[in-house]
């Protein structure tokens, strides 16, 4: 049971909601879910902000259904944020539509226990090496998610929408996780899509999600030839090693805030 003057936040999902790559000092990661939890928090109503991630890494979407939303209907949530299913959509031959069954029956199951259910369409990978070639499926995927959204009383954060995601520099080093700045924007949107306005203590330029970043300096040739090879080396590789001994790279992870704790 949840405490009068209390709300709770259970975030679900894979290594987007777990907050890679948005490091803390401690080694461990912030990520968009945590600064939607903080933002909620800085209301300044009174209420007391309680705070569970569950989401690992790597996780396909019929896992994290089978395991991450019985354990959030346990803790009884005002708020869920379901954000899932890029990884199945990576690999090929994924049904969208299959996957869609998937998570509308999630959102039943979460809608029916009383929790606010956020969702988030996927980004649009049309500037992405090798990513863009998985566009037609993200973008039959987010025509799923509004549709039941608009069925069973969702809201949704539009990342296709987000036109400063298409900047690299809102991506990490692999491509495939957002920066800091990244889950910054993502926060924001998040609030936004709650209907929740900014903190009173943030800056316009803070406050704003939407306009695109300053003008970046080409990038000659060479140098962008290097990173892609690096690219190719650290990250691709590893990635399809994973796939090819079907293991993730979660394998034996757990959530990284798996109890209700107030945000401070």
């Amino acid at each position: 049971m949840v405490p009068v003057g209390t709300y709770r936040y259970v975030a679900l999902g894979d290594s987007f909601t777990e907050g890679m790559v948005d490091p803390r000092p401690d080694g461990g990661y912030r990520g968009w879910a945590d600064r939607l939890a903080e933002h909620l928090a800085a209301a300044g109503d009174g209420t007391v902000v309680e705070y569970a991630n569950l989401a690992v890494r790597g996780r396909l979407l019929p896992r994290i259904v089978d395991e991450q939303v019985p354990r959030a209907l346990e803790l009884a949530p005002d708020l869920v944020s379901l954000v899932g299913g890029g990884n199945d959509l990576l690999r090929p031959g994924t049904d969208p539509d299959a996957l869609a069954g998937l998570l509308e029956r999630a959102v039943v199951r979460l809608r029916t226990g009383g929790a606010r259910v956020l969702l988030a369409t996927g980004a649009d990978p049309a500037a992405a090496p090798l990513l863009r070639r998985t566009r037609g499926a993200v973008a039959a995927w987010n025509c799923h998610v509004w549709s039941l959204a608009h069925r069973h009383g969702c809201d949704v954060v539009d990342l296709w929408g987000l036109r400063a995601l298409a900047d690299p520099r809102c991506w990490g080093e692999d491509r495939i996780h957002l920066t800091p700045e990244g889950h910054r924007r993502v926060a924001l949107a998040a609030l936004d899509a709650l209907g929740r306005p900014a903190p009173v203590g943030l800056s316009e330029a803070e406050r704003d999600y939407r306009s695109p970043l300053p003008a970046a300096e080409p990038v000659p040739r060479h140098r962008a030839l290097a990173a892609d090879l690096r690219w190719g080396r650290v990250h691709l590789l590893p990635w399809v090693h994973r796939r090819l001994r079907r293991t993730t790279s979660g394998a034996h992870r757990t959530g990284k805030r798996p109890e209700p704790t107030p945000v401070r």
